[in-house]
């Protein structure tokens, strides 16, 4: 039997654990991950692009739902685990679950220290820790001017360039005299305020914060000297503290942080401990790279491979603070007995130091140019000794003094174990093994076998060169980004050989355009699938294996394996009839929550699986595809029905449109809407196509937005009747529908293609007769899903209380194990 491996925490460190565990020992261990966020694991590094709009939350993932499901792991998201038994080895939650262990990892990070001023608790006062309080500064940027962040640590400096960047005016507040003292010397210090000053930012140094002002939101900050700084948003980015709360109710050792020793072991058999939150030797380690080192041990210690222990880390910190690139590694002040080699060019912006002691390289600080950073982390962990040749550190063979210079490249330089990319904890080792044991020839496949360069990109180049010198610089392919790991083609590749060819099936394509993975992944299968129907609607036949799960059910699974029936409402209009007969429905399966949704929809949700063909039965309404890539609503407004401000029939043209357009799969979900008037209640600027009706006609929007990155839609014509708005809305779908990536929502689309492309391809009645007419085709085949389940006893089988059981976690063969893969993340209204 396997063991029970709880992990309580599911943050960075914690994960990277688990990823080397099932490298070493995949079938060991039954694994479940408690994590209080709502989110898979991300990097949390990558915050401040977030934050600077840089980024959203699905490009900062670093193990999708897709992973826990591939590696059968449990995830409990917005868990917050309340107690350990150490005695009966359980944990609980608070959500009421106990879960048994044979083996505990403690990987519980660091909460944010705020500081306790009077005021801190005043609405607008919040840490810089996580994707809420990212979502908190953004919201907050659209209504106020006014920021201060306390700290001028990296993360208080990012939060600041990040609320910068959303227009606000930002002052930092630092006690010290110099900015991140804990990773520059006065020199570089000074040097990157000034970069930061040129940027925007204003600092107050050597400033203690006394209290925060205000009644309910906070209006300043007061400082001990008596002085005042207005505010309308107070950041915290004062530093971390572990998370042992947990460890010392249950009576874990805990100093600063849960005491642990080389193996990462706690004072208690049985349970371990990583990361932030773990104290090893006297020291809590809060950088990336020391983190995965203590993963790499513990993995090896519970997969049973003899290894040596943790002996500590060397710390270093290679950063790129609001675009100005630093280095700092091991003491690099000026201490007695050490001795300093300085560079400094003011004109171009670069400082490097390196210290010395006994003639060894002790410490270096760079700023501006870290090219070097490897070379010299290399040189501080080796010892070797540079006694009457220390210029050769910076300057090779100019710098004189005896021996030649060393003529290796960076990367040379570095010893195996050394971490290539911090972001994900990759090191030379893992990246030569993918090389030579796993084929890889190529950025795309080192990224897609290691994750090294998948997040921020910094360490490409350091990518390439491993590549280079394991391979030689004639053998590395220079490729473009395929589809997908499995092949090099891009989409526009693969559906114009789907076209030309005339292939109709994905096994057909990835064996004609020979896909290095014949099963193809989580990522082409449902990108092929879709393609195949867009070109060949009334030849292929719908892959259900290649559709996510929720795609397959026809409702969207919730956390808890239940899932969600939401049926169609069109243009947001119902009956009484219809109101009745989902009640009825609500309380004939003892529906625990209806809800309405944004949609002007009604959503039933925790419906058993097994209990889904009888309630689509029993509701006698069309599927509202909640789950799906396709239309998902037509919200509409009141419009001159009722209203004394409309000026035409918007009920009436939503549900035209949602009749018409129903059941249409597209690349990525589509919402639209219809206003009646210019003032626009149904929110038709910010959909993917809307509808705004003013005197004489309509206007029609492409390309909006009103999700985590919110965009205002582009105004492609102004039409004269309903069957023009029926015309233009088909042709511009179809042509989304054939022009688009897999997954790509309309305002990316756009931005990326660029509108008067659009408008171009749309120009002609021809054109959009011609467009209109392929889309009709494609509408003709489609059919009720749901309508089909019911009367087809095949379809049915599939939800039986035993298949339902046992379907979504099947794992016998290659084909259930890519249906298992194929989860997504639960999609809204």
């Amino acid at each position: 039997m396997k063991q029970r491996l709880v992990m309580v925490g599911n943050g960075m460190a914690g994960v990277a654990f688990v990823e080397q565990l099932l490298k070493l020992n995949s079938h060991k261990y039954e694994i479940t991950i408690i994590g209080a966020e709502p989110h898979p694991n991300y990097n949390r590094i990558m915050l401040s692009s977030v934050l600077a709009g840089d980024a959203e939350l699905k490009d900062i993932v670093l193990n999708d739902w897709d992973w826990y499901r591939d590696n059968h792991i449990e995830l409990l998201t917005g868990h917050v685990v309340t107690g350990i038994d150490t005695v009966n080895k359980k944990v609980s939650t608070d959500q009421g679950m106990v879960v048994e262990f044979d083996e505990l990892v403690l990987a519980t990070g660091s909460l944010p220290f705020m500081l306790p001023l009077p005021g801190a608790d005043k609405e607008g006062v919040i840490a810089f820790r996580d994707i809420r309080d990212c979502n908190t500064m953004i919201e907050t940027s659209k209504k106020y001017k006014k920021a201060i962040v306390i700290g001028g640590g990296l993360l208080g400096l990012e939060a600041a360039r990040g609320l910068l960047n959303l227009n606000m005016e930002v002052s930092v507040v630092h006690i010290f005299q110099h900015l991140m003292e804990r990773q520059l010397d006065p020199t570089g210090s000074q040097m990157l305020r000034e970069q930061l000053e040129g940027q925007g930012m204003k600092f107050l140094l050597e400033k203690q914060s006394d209290s925060i002002i205000g009644k309910k939101r906070v209006k300043g900050l007061r400082f001990k000297d008596g002085s005042e700084v207005e505010a309308d948003l107070v950041v915290m980015a004062v530093g971390i503290k572990p998370n042992v709360q947990l460890a010392r109710d249950c009576g874990l050792e805990v100093n600063r942080g849960i005491v642990v020793n080389d193996f990462m072991q706690t004072s208690i058999p049985g349970i371990y401990s990583l990361g932030e939150c773990a104290e090893h030797r006297g020291i809590v380690y809060g950088l990336v790279a020391p983190l995965y080192e203590q993963g790499a041990v513990l993995a090896k210690k519970l997969a049973g491979t003899e290894a040596p222990g943790y002996a500590g880390s060397v710390l270093s910190t290679k950063l790129k603070v609001s675009g100005v690139q630093v280095f700092s590694a091991g003491r690099f002040t000026d201490e007695p007995g050490t001795k300093a080699l300085r560079v400094q060019d003011d004109l171009a912006g670069i400082y490097k130091k390196v210290v010395f002691q006994e003639g060894k390289v002790v410490g270096a600080v760079l700023f501006g140019d870290t090219a070097e950073s490897s070379k010299l982390f290399s040189l501080i962990r080796s010892g070797e000794d540079f006694t009457g040749r220390e210029r050769e550190v910076l300057f090779g063979n100019e710098g004189g003094g005896g021996q030649s210079g060393s003529t290796t490249t960076l990367v040379e330089a570095m010893s195996g174990d050394e971490i290539i990319c911090g972001c994900n904890g990759v090191t030379k080792d893992t990246i030569i093994e993918a090389i030579k044991e796993k084929g890889c020839v190529s950025i795309g496949e080192i990224k897609a076998c290691t994750k090294a360069s998948g997040s921020c990109g910094g360490c490409k180049p350091l990518v390439e060169e491993v590549l280079s010198l394991t391979l030689g610089a004639d053998n590395v392919q220079q490729v473009h980004e395929g589809i997908c790991s499995c092949t090099p083609l891009t989409r526009d590749e693969v559906v114009e050989a789907i076209t030309s060819m005339k292939l109709t099936t994905s096994k057909e394509v990835m064996h004609v355009l020979e896909w290095k993975n014949p099963e193809g992944c989580s990522k082409c299968r449902p990108a092929l699938n879709y393609y195949l129907g867009m070109i060949f609607p009334d030849e292929h036949e719908d892959e259900l294996e290649s559709r996510f799960v929720n795609e397959r059910n026809h409702a969207n699974i919730q956390k808890d394996g239940t899932f969600s029936v939401v049926p169609r409402i069109y243009g947001g209009v119902t009956t009484p009839e219809e109101l009745q007969r989902i009640a009825d429905v609500a309380k004939k399966y003892d529906v625990p929550l209806v809800k309405i949704t944004g949609g002007q929809r009604i959503d039933l949700l925790g419906v058993k699986k097994e209990d889904l063909p009888n309630v689509w039965k029993d509701l006698d309404m069309p599927s509202g595809y909640a789950y799906g890539k396709a239309l998902r609503t037509v919200k509409t407004c009141v419009g001159n029905t009722f209203c004394r401000f409309g000026t035409q029939d918007s009920i009436g043209m939503g549900i035209a449109m949602e009749k018409k357009f129903e059941r249409l799969n597209t690349p990525a979900k589509i919402k639209l809407a219809v206003s009646g008037c210019p003032r626009n209640c149904a929110e038709a600027t910010i959909k993917d196509l809307g509808v705004v009706a003013i005197d004489g006609g309509w206007e029609i929007y492409v390309g909006g937005n009103g999700g985590t990155r919110v965009r205002a839609a582009d105004l492609l014509i102004k039409v004269k009747t309903e069957e023009e708005v029926l015309e233009w809305t088909g042709a511009y779908l179809q042509y989304y529908r054939e022009t688009a990536k897999f997954n790509e929502r309309t305002a990316e689309w756009l931005q990326r293609i660029g509108l008067p492309k659009i408008k171009d391809a749309l120009a002609l009645q021809s054109e959009r007769e011609a467009l209109v007419s392929r889309i009709e085709k494609t509408l003709d085949l489609m059919k009720d899903p749901w309508q089909q389940i019911i009367e087809n006893a095949d379809l049915l089988k599939a939800f039986d209380s035993l298949t339902a059981a046992n379907s979504d976690s099947s794992s016998g063969g290659a084909d259930n194990q890519s249906q298992a893969a194929l989860v997504e993340k639960p999609p809204t209204d």
